[in-house]
């Protein structure tokens, strides 16, 4: 499991890396897990070593939403005055999520043809 820690941690590093020294406005870990996918298709052995860490940090990621958790109660602070503006986005962009979903799941559900079309069922 060390090992499949230290993978994960190197594309990591290396995504944060490239975001550093490009400039590109994504996030390194993002980066890294483009990377990882990458060697992941290249060389397929490489699941075996990355399967047992990945899936014990998927057993505990329950606990990665503590940081962030209390960095939105320090922060809390840095927003009084502007909890309507806050408001109106966090359900705005829950609606716009929504919606888009629907319209990519209805472009991707296949159709079934009716019998005005003269389609079997």
């Amino acid at each position: 499991m060390l090992q499949a820690f230290a993978v994960l941690l190197v594309f990591q590093c290396l995504g944060e890396g490239l975001v550093f020294l490009f400039g590109w406005p994504v996030p390194g870990p993002v980066t890294g897990m483009l990377l990882l996918l990458a060697a992941l298709v290249a060389v397929p052995r490489l699941q075996d070593v990355v399967e047992a860490g990945a899936s014990e940090l998927l057993r505990h990621l329950s606990l990665l939403f503590v940081p962030a958790g209390v960095g939105i109660v320090v922060a809390a602070s840095s927003g009084s005055g502007q909890w309507l503006a806050i408001a109106v986005s966090v359900v705005a962009s829950t609606l716009v999520t929504l919606a888009v979903t629907a319209l990519v799941l209805q472009a991707l559900t296949p159709r079934k043809p009716s019998k005005e079309e003269g389609g079997n069922v």
